[in-house]
């Protein structure tokens, strides 16, 4: 469990993504897919967003 620390809070905020795509498309496929997956876990990084699964 981490926290996070502000000057008058403490905090922990999780959240659950689920990506459906209109009509449920398999689009994200070979290297669209990683792609993607690279991209989110770059963005992640930069905002210091800890991926769980």
């Amino acid at each position: 469990m981490d926290y996070r620390y502000g000057s008058h809070t403490v905090y922990q905020t999780e959240y659950h993504f689920v990506w459906v795509t209109k009509y449920r498309y398999k689009i994200l496929k070979e290297e669209v897919a990683e792609w993607v997956r690279e991209l989110v876990r770059q963005t992640c990084e930069a905002f210091e967003i800890r991926i769980v699964a």
